[in-house]
């Protein structure tokens, strides 16, 4: 048996290597491509290069057996193994570039596997062969053509997954064509075709012929042509797509530039994931005082220290991580060391991928929004104290009037009861001069209340506040614990002021000064002159009264002057005495101001408007004179709704010596006016429900104009014009009170309009 003659057209051989070089540019190409995508688009140019590197070797395999020729024998192929042999290839390719794509490292594996696989498509394409001869292998050659594969294997592998260019890989793909046809002819080398019986290489013999696997190989090699162009049309039209998106994109990030620079009352800026400055806008130059030399620097410079030790950057960006946004206000600080309240808003930017890619930060100055939002507030917490302290300033005075009124009948009962009490009787006496008191001293706290709802009645005069004081040395002496100092220039201005209210003004100031100061301490009176241009006049008087006590902290300090509002225990303060005192001050035209610290001290100052006039009432002490009956007998209508008022009245006038008629309305009193014949005086209380005092008085005026009117009031919210047409008797009065004011009324021994009021003992 001798070896056949066998030969290769050199034609079909040159396209063999054509076509490997072809396939191989074109594998490698789409390789790049697949480099550079993702997902979906990445396993599509896989599967493309993939075809191309695996096609394009089966056809160059097949092409070189088309050329090679054995004389005398026709040569078939298996379609089975046929087909096989282009399948392994296209597996083996893809399976390799996957590997490769993803673990970089498994280069040298991922070739060595893929050479085998090109191998074995070689000789599984000669085991298809069906010919008359039997064929042999030199392993020499066969091991040359593995190594072959192999080795330009892992050269493709290389040259796909690193940057090349274009004229590189046109070379790497003539390179690995004349490799591939090196495998391919080597491997044709060293095999040897002996002939065998041609009845027994036909026998069965069913098998694709030279001229089908031509067109099959046409076909295939058209589609790896085709896969090409595709790939080069593709490219034009994503490298047209790149343009216009890069253009638009260009076009819309310089708009983007130009309106986040044009922001100039936000600072908005870029963090890192770690939270360092990556650049920032115009804005935030502007706001925060640094320039270009911040970039790279933690944001944290911009928080305050307290901030900073606190955490709050931090937790602010994990905020942001987790929620997307985060938006607090707090306190920034400048360049300059200057704080400013800011709205900061922190949103997180992603990726494709989602993960963080760094932070958006915004911050904007809103210390002016803060300080109005300040003053809303505190004009609002005015506003609603206004409104508290009018609604219980009204509470207040209708009460007061109503006690008024209980007072009224107790002390002028009481001071009835006195007269007809046995002498004898020492004990009795003494229990009605303290019942007596006690009224006196519930008088005083209705006064208090009405000073505080700025109802009580008072009369201005010119008064030496030093002599005042001086006048009060009796009452203001308490524990041997406490002393008492006063300093006073000898230049200081008189002021106007009722001097009644005032002494009790100072009492109330002194007795809160002894309770502060439980252990014993000093209490200063003094008095300066002051000016200021906030208040009605310029020139005052500031009278000050001031203790070594505890003092008050600022939330005490806030309300102190609030009615009902005391640091006393149980049962030991009304809560009146600072509201009268600044009743009586906001009412003569000046005000109350309490400077206290704990532990320092309260010093109380009762600013008074300095008097024009220079006239001083006499503030000596004058004892009560018994009450004289009237120089005549009068014929008194008395008009109260409340029944106490109204007999009491009744009974002093009756003790005066006067006929009285009762009436507990002003209808009432009008029916008894038109039967009777001859009233010299209507004494009446001015809230009276139907018809009030003032109305009663009109129509008594317009019935008997010679009538004479005392209106009887427990407060002096009065029409303006009624205050000067009539003479006033204030509630509570006692007897020499309600004497003095129908001597008065009768006889015009006081101007018209004068008010007659009760002035209990100071308590």
């Amino acid at each position: 048996m001798h070896h056949h003659t066998t030969f290769h057209d050199p034609v079909l051989v040159a396209l063999s290597i054509l076509i490997a070089a072809l396939a191989s540019y074109t594998a490698l190409d789409l390789a790049t491509r697949m480099r550079a995508a993702s997902g979906r688009t990445r396993r599509s140019w896989l599967v493309a290069a993939a075809i191309a590197m695996g096609g394009g070797i089966w056809s160059m395999h097949f092409v070189g057996m088309l050329a090679f020729n054995l004389p005398g024998i026709e040569i078939s192929y298996d379609p089975f193994l046929t087909l096989l042999s282009l399948v392994i290839p296209i597996v083996v390719a893809a399976a390799a570039f996957a590997v490769v794509g993803r673990r970089p490292q498994a280069l040298l594996a991922s070739g060595f596997a893929m050479g085998l696989g090109i191998a074995g498509m070689h000789y599984t394409g000669m085991a298809a062969m069906r010919m008359a001869a039997f064929m042999e292998y030199d392993p020499r050659w066969v091991v040359l053509s593995i190594a072959i594969a192999i080795s330009a294997s892992v050269v493709a592998l290389w040259l796909a997954f690193r940057n090349t260019s274009a004229v590189q890989r046109l070379f790497a793909g003539l390179v690995m064509g004349l490799a591939i046809s090196g495998m391919h002819y080597a491997a044709m080398e060293g095999a040897m075709f002996l002939p065998t019986s041609p009845m027994a290489g036909q026998a069965g013999h069913l098998g694709v012929g030279q001229a089908p696997l031509a067109f099959l190989l046409a076909g295939i090699t058209i589609g790896i042509l085709s896969i090409g162009i595709a790939a080069a049309v593709y490219d034009r039209a994503s490298a047209e797509r790149a343009q216009r998106e890069a253009n638009a994109l260009r076009r819309s990030e310089e708009r983007f530039r130009l309106l986040v620079e044009g922001i100039v009352d936000h600072a908005i800026f870029m963090l890192d994931p770690d939270g360092r400055v990556g650049n920032w806008n115009l804005g935030a130059r502007r706001l925060m005082g640094y320039r270009d030399d911040i970039v790279g620097t933690s944001y944290t410079i911009f928080h305050t220290e307290e901030d900073c030790a606190a955490g709050a950057p931090a937790r602010a960006l994990v905020e942001a991580e987790r929620e997307g946004k985060s938006a607090i206000e707090g306190w920034r600080v400048r360049k300059d060391g200057s704080r400013f309240w800011a709205e900061a808003t922190i949103v997180a930017v992603r990726n494709e991928s989602g993960a963080i890619a760094g932070f958006a930060n915004i911050v904007r100055d809103v210390s002016e929004r803060r300080r109005a939002q300040e003053a809303l507030d505190r004009a609002r917490e005015a506003l609603m104290m206004s409104q508290k302290m009018e609604t219980i300033g009204q509470l207040t005075g209708g009460v007061a009037h109503d006690f008024n009124n209980l007072l009224a009948a107790v002390l002028g009962s009481l001071e009835l009861l006195k007269k007809r009490l046995p002498s004898g009787d020492p004990r009795i006496q003494r229990l009605v001069d303290n019942a007596m008191q006690g009224a006196q001293r519930g008088a005083s706290l209705t006064q208090r209340m009405l000073a505080f709802a700025r109802k009580q009645d008072l009369r201005p005069a010119v008064v030496d506040v030093r002599e005042l004081v001086h006048g009060m040395a009796s009452l203001l002496k308490f524990e041997a614990g406490i002393r008492v100092e006063t300093l006073f220039p000898m230049d200081l201005p008189k002021v106007k002021v009722d001097a009644n209210q005032l002494e009790l003004a100072v009492l109330n100031l002194a007795v809160n000064a002894r309770d502060a100061m439980p252990d014993g301490g000093l209490i200063t009176i003094a008095a300066r002159e002051e000016r200021d241009g906030g208040l009605p006049t310029s020139g005052y008087v500031a009278l000050s009264v001031s203790d070594t006590g505890c003092g008050m902290d600022n939330e005490t300090l806030k309300h102190a002057q609030e009615p009902f509002f005391t640091t006393k225990g149980v049962g030991k303060g009304t809560g009146l005495g600072l509201s009268m005192v600044h009743g009586l001050a906001e009412q003569s035209g000046g005000r109350l101001v309490l400077k206290s610290r704990p532990g320092e001290g309260t010093t109380a100052d009762i600013w008074l408007p300095i008097a024009e006039e220079t006239a001083v009432p006499d503030l000596r002490a004058e004892a009560p004179a018994p009450v004289p009956r009237a120089s005549r007998q009068l014929a008194v209508l008395v008009v109260d709704d409340d029944l106490l008022v109204l007999e009491n009245t009744a009974v002093m006038l009756e003790d005066l010596g006067h006929t009285v008629i009762e009436a507990r309305s002003g209808e009432e009193a009008l029916d008894l006016l038109r039967r009777t014949g001859t009233v010299d005086l209507v004494v009446t209380d001015y809230a009276m429900p139907g018809m009030t005092g003032l109305q009663l008085a009109s129509a008594v005026a317009a019935e008997r104009p010679g009538t004479v009117i005392l209106l009887s009031s427990g407060y002096a919210d009065l029409p303006s014009d009624a205050r000067s047409s009539l003479p006033r008797l204030s509630k509570p009065f006692d007897q020499a009170a309600l004497a003095k004011a129908v001597e008065a009324a009768m006889h015009e021994e006081e101007p018209t309009g004068s008010i007659v009021a009760f002035r209990p003992k100071s308590a």
